[in-house]
């Protein structure tokens, strides 16, 4: 990554703590440009940095407890597309809608142009939203066909029967809402389920002298984390690991399409980088802005023991060799976020005895019970210590669980894959 983009990282980190985090409204004057261009500009709004300040103050005055936190940041060239989920409580007049008490949490991807040192253009897609539009424009409209503005302050006092009418109408709806969304999110990751099972590889390759072990835990009873091995020419094995953003039937869809692109571009035999570049270019043809794919893709030389490998935004793998863990690293944006991106490619040549994992962030992002993450760091110093144990991935989960304790509640999807150079 050059100097230029780690500094827009750090521009954009600096703003969302301060405009979106603390509700600091002088921080829009500070890393904003003048001109500065919102792609769509919000309903109701006037464009440019007034209408950040003014969508700022809304925010915060709806929601006083408005936490935002940036999930995850990505930067290439002038461009810095960044993931971020904010929640709080509706608290305060929202655009004419007074307080409901409503809690409500939405996730989004943000891309900005910087020059100069200051953000210049934005594009925003919110990938989820809770409530939903229709259960806001109810709440907008007080329910059982009486509107809000037309609700007098007396008919609001909670002494007035109209209050405990509302009341009522509001918790009856919202639990009808909460049985039918149930009902159909239990239907749709039945289907999703079957859709995965039937993409996730059932056998392990096997090839002389290299042992490669896996183990893959959803979160959900669908998760977004998948992997592959792929038969190549020449006797080649590809390696693949990803994860697709978002969940259910969209992210069942988006992995199988994922799949179905990497396989063919790589039977044409592309190396790792040209692979990821065109499966790129193809998936953002039809993606939907609000969502993304990670992916390392590696391409084993059983004989030889040459590896080569692209990366997609995925976590690094680490490399395992003399009681060290160095880090495979090549850069690139997710599939599906940008089209025209590039893919760095890296290499390494694999003695016997060295072993490669591949992981999801499912691991290093898992919290103890004081709020800790596994983490980068022990997850590199247990690799260093354990790498040459054939049995890898088996006490690298029992360190996790030793880790976050009994009654832990698995909070994303696990996926590891090993792959050992091993005597002939």
């Amino acid at each position: 990554m050059s100097e230029v983009e780690k500094k827009n990282k750090t521009l954009v980190r600096c703003y969302f703590e301060e405009a979106w985090g603390k509700g600091n409204v002088a921080a829009v004057d500070e890393f904003m440009a003048a001109d500065y261009v919102e792609h769509p500009i919000p309903s109701g709004l006037p464009p440019g940095i007034e209408g950040l300040k003014q969508m700022t103050t809304t925010y915060r005055t709806a929601f006083p407890n408005l936490k935002a936190t940036l999930d995850d940041i990505f930067a290439e060239g002038d461009r810095v597309a960044f993931r971020w989920s904010v929640s709080g409580t509706h608290l305060g007049n929202w655009l004419g809608i007074p307080p409901t008490g409503n809690h409500v949490t939405a996730t989004g991807i943000t891309v900005f142009r910087i020059a100069g040192g200051k953000v210049v253009e934005g594009w925003t897609s919110i990938a989820e939203l809770s409530p939903t539009e229709e259960e806001l424009q109810w709440l907008a409209e007080g329910g059982g066909g009486t509107r809000s503005g037309d609700i007098s302050s007396a008919e609001r006092d909670p002494s007035s029967p109209i209050w405990d009418v509302l009341t009522r109408n509001l918790a009856w709806r919202f639990r009808i809402a909460e049985i039918q969304e149930r009902e159909r999110i239990e239907q749709e990751l039945r289907v999703s389920r079957r859709i995965q099972q039937a993409l996730l590889p059932e056998t392990i390759p096997q090839l002389d002298g290299w042992e490669i072990a896996k183990y893959y835990q959803p979160a959900r009873e669908v998760g977004g984390d998948f992997y592959d091995f792929l038969q190549l020419a020449d006797g080649h094995l590809g390696l693949v690991i990803g994860d697709v953003s978002g969940k259910g039937i969209p992210a069942a869809v988006l992995m199988a399409n994922t799949q179905s692109v990497l396989r063919t571009v790589a039977q044409r035999g592309s190396a790792p980088g040209q692979a990821l570049m065109e499966a790129n270019e193809v998936l953002c043809a039809y993606v939907p802005p609000n969502m993304f794919v990670t992916c390392f893709y590696a391409i084993l030389d059983p004989h030889s023991g040459r590896l080569r490998y692209a990366n997609a935004g995925h976590d690094l793998p680490y490399l395992w060799h003399g009681g060290e863990a160095e880090e495979l690293r090549a850069r690139g944006m997710p599939l599906g976020l940008m089209p025209g991106m590039s893919y760095e490619e890296g290499g390494v040549s694999l003695r016997e005895g060295n072993c490669v994992l591949f992981c999801s962030d499912g691991l290093v992002e898992a919290h103890d019970p004081k709020g800790e993450m596994f983490g980068f760091p022990r997850l590199r110093t247990f690799v260093a210590e354990h790498g040459e144990e054939r049995s890898l991935v088996d006490l690298l989960i029992e360190e996790l669980y030793s880790f976050v304790e009994q009654g832990w509640k698995q909070e994303d999807d696990i996926t590891l894959l090993t792959l050992r150079h091993s005597a002939p």
